[in-house]
Formats: structure tokens, sequence, C-alpha cells
């Protein structure tokens, strides 16, 4: 009976008498197939932008940042709690940092605030982030020649070209930290701290490349006025995901006045904001596909109606009820799983093309990137192929139901 209905379905699809009957069912493919490309190239969009936008910020953004609560916001013992980090079993590596802020000048009338982060230049075996990889000029050995100066001072690419402050250059950078009062002017004296720039770095990531400076940890720590102290400690961690239990476990260890901060809360406004633009997005491109599920109501209800004395003479030779709406649910399986694979083809290579070949450019002072990447998880393709297919498997419910329902005798006699 099953091998039966489908070659009845076959048939009705291939439209040998009708050939509005096959035209509709190219039409009704062909809006499946365009539904599901669609579909899969959102998904793979918002996929690729979290994902990159993931790799962006861990770039300068350690795992895991364990600092502490009080008026200085520093943390004294940090060498013994170095060790402490570095014997966890989840813990690959951690260094201490040192982070403040500070107002840069090149020689001109013109300062603008920048984050100062102060790194070791070597922090073992495996780094705890990865801004070395993205130096393009210079090294984290922050060397110079010059004796007129404080050291040498990497900038973020952007900030180097907005001061044309290249290799070679000296800054001056006004240190909050290191301001003294003065008792005959009775007012704070700002230190003004000299730095020949040895190189600057370019991570992609517009926060990081427009805002940010780094200086050695022990140069830093004079700078910010910690003395031996220092911000606190980066941690990486064998997975990225696990940063915020870990986090709250070390809080949860370590008690007041120590708190962890990981990189998923420190940037879960805009990790929340992509998975909203995720979930509408797709909600609204589902459409096309529940579109194209009308297109398969209304292609087997006029197969229903062309097929009517047919269907009455096969229910007149004994052919049931549940055969015939058998017939028309394959009908609809066929549409949905044609036009599900020919959009999954589309999809996947669009995806691949928009991704490599980087087609489409955005503003990245907005997204913090340059293109659209596109990464299709394996998770979404499968939803969508199920989507796809029970969208077009309910859309023959209906048109099923009414030619299966229809009276052999009066079957026969339609015109």
């Amino acid at each position: 009976m099953n091998e039966l209905a489908w070659r009845l379905a076959a048939r009705y699809l291939r439209g040998r008498r009708s050939a509005g009957v096959s035209f509709l069912t190219l039409i009704a493919t062909g809006g499946v197939a365009v539904g599901v490309m669609a579909l899969l190239i959102v998904l793979g969009a918002m996929n690729g932008l979290q994902g990159h936008l993931r790799e962006r910020i861990l770039v300068a953004t350690p795992h895991v940042r364990l600092l502490t609560f009080g008026e200085g916001l520093r943390m004294d013992d940090w060498r013994a709690m170095l060790e402490t980090m570095r014997s966890r079993p989840d813990v690959v590596a951690a260094a201490p940092f040192v982070l403040t802020q500070g107002l840069l000048s090149a020689g001109h009338d013109y300062h603008e605030g920048i984050l100062v982060l102060g790194v070791d230049p070597d922090t073992g075996t495996v780094a705890v982030t990865s801004v070395a990889q993205h130096i393009v000029r210079g090294d984290l050995s922050f060397t110079t020649d010059r004796s007129d100066v404080d050291g040498g001072i990497l900038l973020g690419r952007r900030v180097a070209e907005r001061f044309s402050a290249y290799p070679g250059s000296v800054v001056s950078v006004v240190s909050p930290g290191g301001s003294r009062f003065n008792a005959s002017l009775g007012a704070f004296i700002p230190r003004f701290w000299t730095f020949e720039v040895t190189g600057y770095f370019e991570t992609g990531m517009y926060e990081y490349d427009n805002g940010y400076a780094l200086l050695p940890r022990n140069v830093a720590q004079r700078f910010a006025g910690l003395g031996d102290a220092v911000s606190g400690l980066e941690i990486r961690l064998t997975n990225p995901d696990d940063a915020a239990m870990v986090a709250t476990a070390l809080e949860d260890e370590l008690r007041y006045p120590y708190r962890a901060l990981d990189w998923q809360t420190q940037n879960a406004q805009l990790f929340a904001a992509l998975r909203l633009e995720k979930l509408v997005f797709s909600l609204v491109v589902l459409l096309i596909v529940i579109v194209a599920a009308f297109n398969i109501v209304s292609m087997l209800t006029m197969v229903v109606t062309f097929k009517t004395r047919e269907i009455g003479i096969l229910r007149a030779m004994g052919f049931p009820s549940t055969g015939i709406r058998r017939a028309f649910q394959m009908q609809g399986l066929a549409i949905g799983g044609v036009g599900t694979v020919v959009g999954l083809l589309l999809g996947l290579a669009a995806s691949l093309a928009l991704d490599e070949w980087r087609l489409i450019a955005i503003d990245p002072s907005v997204y913090f990137i340059d293109h659209l990447p596109v990464e299709n998880a394996p998770f979404d393709v499968a939803m969508v192929i199920v989507a796809s297919v029970v969208i077009a498997l309910v859309a023959t419910i209906q048109p099923a139901r009414r030619a299966a329902e229809l009276a052999p005798v009066e079957a026969i006699r339609h015109e």
C-alpha cells in the first residue's frame, strides 16, 4: 500500500496531464529552498558574529579576572594568590596585571584618555591572553635605548594613527595615580610620564585598538601609584565557557575581599543583544518557510481538484482513504525534502562564500569587526532541517484530508 501511495504521489508531482501542477510543484519546492537558504544564512551570520566577537574580546580580556574590593582596588598578596591559582587543575595560566587610565598626548595640545594595561613580558609556557600574537611592530620587551624617557609603550593601532605616534615617537601620559598634593599651591599636581613608542598592536577589535596602551607591569605599578601591589590576577582556563562557573566558585572559596569577574559577565549585555537579534531575525526569516507552506497547500488543493475523478475511481476500486491521505502526505514530504536539500546546499555555499570572500563589510566602531562572518552550527542546521520538513508535512493535513473524504460516486461524476 505504501509503494502504491508513493507511485501515485510521484505521478501527481510530475503532472503528466497538467503542466500547471508541475509548475506549482516547482514553485512550492523553490519557496521551501529559498526559506531554508535564507534561514541558514541568517543563523550563520549571527553565529559568526558571536564567535568572532568572542575571539576578539578574548584577545586582551582573560577568561577570569581575580580582583578585590576596597578603596584602593589593589591586591597586595598577589604572589601567594598567584601560586594558588596556578595550582588549580582548571587553570592553564595566570599572571598579575595592572589596569588604570591616563591622559595621552603626543606633543600637541590635544589630550585623550586611554586605558593603560600593565603586563608581564613573559607569562610562562602558555600566555593568559593572545595580545602578544597581535603586535604588529615591537614586542612585549618594551626595549628602548633612550635615557630621557620612563620606558617603552605599545599603543593600539588606531591610537597610534590618531596621534601620529609610531615607533620611535615620544608621548607623554598623565597619571591620575601619580598626582601629589602641593601645599604651597593648595592643589594636586599631576605627574607627566614620557614614553617611547616601541610598537603598536592590532587586535581587530575596535575597543582595544582605539583606546588601549600596554606598559611593562613594573612600570605600570609605579604609574598607577600601586607600589608593589597589582590590580589583580588574569586567569586562563581550559574551557572559556566555564568562566562564569569558575568565577562563582572562586568567590565562594576565597570570600571577601576577593571578587572574580569572568569575560561573559563583562560582556553580558552585548551577547544578550546578539541572542535577541538572532531570535528575532530567525522568526522573521522563518516566515518565508511558512509562506512556502501555503504554496504547498495551494498546490495540493489544485491537485485534489484536478484529480478528483481519478481519486473517485481509485476509491471505487478499493483503494482505502488512508492510502489517498498518505499519497498526498508523501507529496508534501517530497516537496519539503527536496526544497530543504536544495536550500541546505545553497545556504551552506552562500555562507561559505560570504565568510571566505568577506562580501559584506560592516562598521567596526559598532560591531568591533570589519566584515560579516558566517559560521553555521550543526545544531542550527539540524533545527532548520527539522522545522522545514515538519512545516511541509503540516501543510499537507488539510488537502490530504479533503482528498481522503471524497465520496467515490460524487468524485467520479465530478466535472
